[in-house]
């Protein structure tokens, strides 16, 4: 399995922007956290979750693509079912359905990931203090962050974690990595 050194140089020769760098490294973050709470392998989960828009800067302009071509570069370096949950986290635009924990892991903590940043943006302490409760009045403000799928976000379900839970995973995550992914 490709080391986490090895996997944001990866990331950095695509190209990524730092705004991607910082959302891999936000999703790394969530992915681990959510891994810890469910008893599933972290480094592995961290890894996808920092992998999973790999493709990103080849794919920007061809969304059916994405994450099919990451899963492609992928090949060798991450287990079989890490690269299934990077090809079905972009399943509505390639056609491949989510249908393990690990998928639905991937989908929803990548897209929590924009909910939180866009709220610590706004808010006058960032990340500090913030509470999930925040993040649920935050879901139910469909202009506030409008591109995120809040429908993704609710399919932490599909893995055992109501809203609260899972949102307090995600703060927590991010708060972690705030100095790297400028929320500090």
């Amino acid at each position: 399995m490709i080391s986490r050194e090895e996997a944001l140089e990866l990331l950095k020769a695509q190209g990524q922007e730092e705004a991607m760098i910082a959302h891999a490294i936000e999703s790394e973050a969530v992915m681990r956290g959510v891994a810890e709470k469910l008893g599933r392998d972290v480094d592995l989960w961290g890894l996808t979750g920092l992998l999973h828009d790999v493709d990103y800067e080849q794919t920007r302009d061809e969304p059916a693509k994405h994450g099919l071509i990451g899963a492609e570069m992928l090949e060798g370096k991450l287990p079989q079912e890490a690269i299934a949950a990077i090809k079905a986290h972009n399943g509505e635009e390639n056609g491949e359905t989510p249908s393990e924990e690990f998928d639905y892991a991937l989908r929803a903590c990548e897209t929590l990931t924009g909910l939180i940043h866009a709220n610590a943006l706004v808010r006058p302490g960032g990340m500090d203090g913030m509470k999930p409760k925040s993040i649920k009045k935050k879901m139910k403000e469909k202009a506030f962050a409008a591109k995120v799928r809040r429908e993704v976000i609710l399919e932490c379900e599909k893995f055992d974690l109501d809203q609260g839970e899972f949102f307090a995973i995600g703060i927590a995550a991010i708060a972690a990595v705030a100095d790297q992914v400028g929320l500090a």
